[in-house]
C-alpha cells in the first residue's frame, strides 16, 4: 500500500540576502515517522526545516501536504494546526507562568472575539505531562535553566496538536537524562500517535537510534537519504565530514555506532 505522504519539500531553493543555501533541496516527511536532517555546520539543514515550516520563502520549489494542497496558500492560521516548529531559540517571556506559555500553543484553535477553547486544557495538561513540565506548571519561565525551558517550549508545540512536528537541534541544552527522553518522546509521538517528525541533530549516534530515515545534507544540497544503514556510512560520512568516521553493526540489537576519529583517539582492543 503506498504511504500518505504527510509533508513534502521538492527542489527547494533558499537563499539569505542572494546567496544561495539551500539547493534543490527534498525532504518528505511521513505520518508514523522519524526523519532526522543531520550534517556539518552551515550545510543547509536548519534553513531547509525552516523551509518547511514556512519561516524562510523558498526562492523556487513546492512545499506539500499529503494530498497535494500547495503548504505556502494556507492561511498562517490553518498552517499552524497542520505544522509546530520547536525552533533553536525563543525569546523568554518574562513573569509569565509555564501553564500560560504553554498555553500559547493553543493560538490557532482561538479566534480573536471567541476565547473558547474546549479541548485546550486537556490538551495544555497532556502537554505538560509528555515533557515533564507539570511540577513547575506555576513558576515564571524566566526562572529556569536553559534544560527546563527547552522542554517548556516543547510542551507548546506539542500543546498545538499538530500531525507535524519539527525540532531544530531539541537536545541543546538538555542534559543525558533529557535528551535520551525527549528521543523517547520523539519515537512515541511517531508510533503511537502516527505523527511526521522532522528532527534537525547533530549527534550521529543519536539520529541513528530515532530516525526511520535520514537526510544527509552537505554544502547546502542533499548528499544522500534513506535508512540509517544506507546513509551513515564509513566512507560517505568521512567524505561529507572531512575527518576520519568509523562506523559499527551491532547485528544482535541492530545498533548502529559512529566514531570520529581524532589524531588523539585511543584505539579500541578486543578483550577475551
Amino acid at each position: 500500500m503506498t504511504e500518505e505522504i504527510s509533508l513534502r519539500g521538492a527542489e527547494l531553493n533558499l537563499s539569505y540576502h542572494g546567496t544561495t543555501v539551500v539547493e534543490e533541496g527534498r525532504i518528505t516527511l511521513r505520518p508514523g515517522h522519524v526523519t532526522a536532517l543531520v550534517g556539518p555546520n552551515g550545510s543547509g539543514k536548519s534553513t531547509l526545516l525552516r523551509g518547511l515550516a514556512r519561516l524562510h520563502r523558498p526562492d523556487s520549489g513546492t512545499v506539500t501536504f499529503g494530498d497535494g494542497a500547495d503548504a505556502l496558500d494556507l492561511s498562517a492560521r490553518e498552517f499552524a494546526k497542520q505544522v509546530t516548529l520547536l525552533a533553536q531559540s525563543r525569546p523568554t517571556p518574562g513573569g509569565v507562568r509555564v501553564r500560560d506559555v504553554v498555553e500559547y500553543g493553543r493560538h490557532p484553535y482561538r479566534r480573536r472575539w471567541r476565547a473558547t477553547d474546549p479541548e485546550g486544557a486537556t490538551a495544555v495538561e497532556r502537554a505538560m505531562q509528555l515533557t515533564g513540565v507539570t511540577p513547575m506548571a506555576e513558576r515564571p519561565v524566566d526562572e529556569l535553566s536553559g534544560g527546563e525551558l527547552q522542554r517548556v517550549w516543547l510542551a507548546t508545540c506539542l500543546a498545538q496538536d499538530t500531525g507535524i512536528l519539527l525540532l531544530d537541534e531539541p537536545t541543546t541544552f538538555l542534559d543525558l537524562r533529557y535528551q535520551v527522553e525527549l528521543l523517547d518522546l520523539m519515537r512515541d509521538l511517531a508510533q503511537e500517535h502516527g505523527v511526521a517528525v522532522g528532527v534537525v541533530l547533530h549527534d550521529l549516534n543519536q539520529a541513528a537510534e530515532v530516525a526511520d530515515h535520514i537526510v544527509l545534507l552537505h554544502r547546502g544540497r542533499v548528499r544522500a537519504d534513506g535508512p540509517p544503514a544506507h546513509v551513515l556510512t564509513e566512507d560517505l560520512l568521512t567524505d561529507t565530514y572531512g575527518i576520519r568516521i568509523e562506523v559499527s553493526h551491532d547485528d544482535t540489537t541492530g545498533t548502529l555506532t559512529t566514531r570520529p576519529i581524532g589524531r588523539h583517539s585511543k584505539t579500541l582492543h578486543a578483550t577475551t
